[in-house]
């Protein structure tokens, strides 16, 4: 959980983006992509999968599994 939390906050300051950017990418709310930083909560598999496609990453990537 804490690498995902890491990784999410990392991709999004990388690329300049906003909670908001972020939450109306992946249709959810402002306050989830909160807790998903601040490791409160976890995203459903849809979510990671909506995430890395937004991040062009791979979905190991932000689950921490590769590099």
């Amino acid at each position: 959980m804490k690498i995902f939390a890491e990784r999410l906050k990392e991709l999004r300051a990388e690329q300049g983006l906003t909670l908001q950017d972020v939450s109306k990418a992946v249709n959810v709310s402002i306050n989830t992509v909160s807790r998903w930083e601040r490791q409160e909560r976890l995203p459903n598999i849809q979510n990671i999968v909506d995430l890395a496609k937004f991040f062009k990453v791979s979905t190991d990537y932000l689950c921490g599994l590769e590099d």
